[in-house]
């Protein structure tokens, strides 16, 4: 299927590693340019060559999103690379529950997750607007729904981001500019593979290290019967990219295998 999105310019921040390289990757699959975003010169450059490798502009900008200005200035360089497609990726996660999360974890988990969003989405919708088109699609999670007892603050950062959504994309009727979230479950990347490792290592999980069927039997029971992979959520995120989803606005589309169920 054309998605329509050849010739299109897209930002996709923390894509220098897993989802957001998947997604990154994908989009340049439908022939989008993509301006490749993260912290790390060598793995941003190392994402921006494969990408470049199949036909299309690829350009790279660092920068840490919570640092004063810099999300406004890889926003700014969006705008002038010509992306009109935001895909607000970058978002850190850490365990915390009710009992050992304080003051600064809550603050850490909103900064990391919510403020960048808000920044560079403020920062880009001038030219967005201004061109009648765009989209902002941003990552959230299952937590969102299902609020998670060991990363708490987390949950609430991800909630907000939803709300946030529902609320931009109501800001933005009549421009032509659509606003959307996609809510992962557990999908399996390089951090999520590490998280389960350390479990093991400390009597918390199989000693071998992580096996996707007990992982799924005893983190994350679905109906669909597996883990995700950072390919499900790309393509979710690029249909919502594209022109064929000019009428779907305001929604959050949970890619997690039906974790959460049903509202």
């Amino acid at each position: 299927m054309d998605l329509r999105l050849a010739g299109q310019g897209a930002l996709v921040t923390g894509s220098s590693s897993g989802i957001g390289a998947t997604i990154a990757g994908m989009l340049a699959d439908e022939g989008c340019d993509v301006l490749v975003h993260g912290r790390s010169a060598g793995a941003a450059a190392a994402v921006a060559e494969q990408i470049a490798a199949r036909g299309v502009r690829a350009e790279v900008v660092l920068g840490d999103l919570t640092e004063p200005g810099v999300a406004e200035q890889v926003a700014l360089t969006a705008r002038d690379f010509g992306a009109r497609i935001l895909v607000n990726n970058a978002g850190p996660f850490a365990e915390h529950d009710w009992e050992s999360s304080r003051p600064a974890d809550w603050r850490a988990a909103f900064e990391g997750n919510v403020l960048p969003t808000v920044r560079v989405s403020q920062t880009l919708l001038p030219s967005l607007r201004a061109h009648g088109w765009g989209r902002v699609i941003t990552i959230g999670s299952r937590a969102v729904r299902t609020p998670l007892p060991n990363m708490v603050a987390y949950s609430a950062a991800k909630a907000a981001v939803v709300n946030m959504t529902t609320s931009l994309a109501r800001h933005l009727a009549g421009t032509g500019v659509t606003a959307n979230c996609v809510s992962p479950g557990v999908i399996v990347t390089p951090s999520m593979s590490r998280m389960f490792e350390e479990r093991a290592a400390g009597g918390e999980g199989p000693g071998d290290g992580p096996d996707e069927a007990e992982i799924v039997a005893e983190y994350a029971p679905n109906p669909s019967g597996r883990l995700g992979r950072p390919e499900d959520i790309a393509a979710a995120v690029t249909y919502l990219a594209s022109p064929l989803a000019d009428y779907v606005n305001g929604i959050e589309l949970r890619v997690d295998g039906g974790i959460t169920g049903t509202p």
